[in-house]
């Protein structure tokens, strides 16, 4: 039983914490500013990314316009 409440007491505390235990960023403003600009240009770019990989950027043969070298 004494086992017990001492995994429930410890599982309060350490859902009582705030943020991870091991940070993500630098502690450093300039450094962390940095990072924070890396990062959301990669989740900007993931959109990009999959349509890319989806072959969503081609050219639409809808288009009134000719994409494949004729004449415009």
């Amino acid at each position: 039983m004494r086992k017990l409440l001492l995994v429930v007491l410890a599982g309060l505390l350490m859902s009582s914490a705030v943020g991870c235990i091991i940070p993500a960023y630098s502690g450093d403003p300039a450094r962390r500013t940095n990072q924070l600009i890396y990062t959301s240009e990669d989740m900007r770019l993931i959109l990009d990314e999959w349509e890319r990989a989806w072959f969503l950027d081609q050219p639409s043969h809808l288009s009134p316009y000719r994409t494949h070298g004729g004449i415009i």
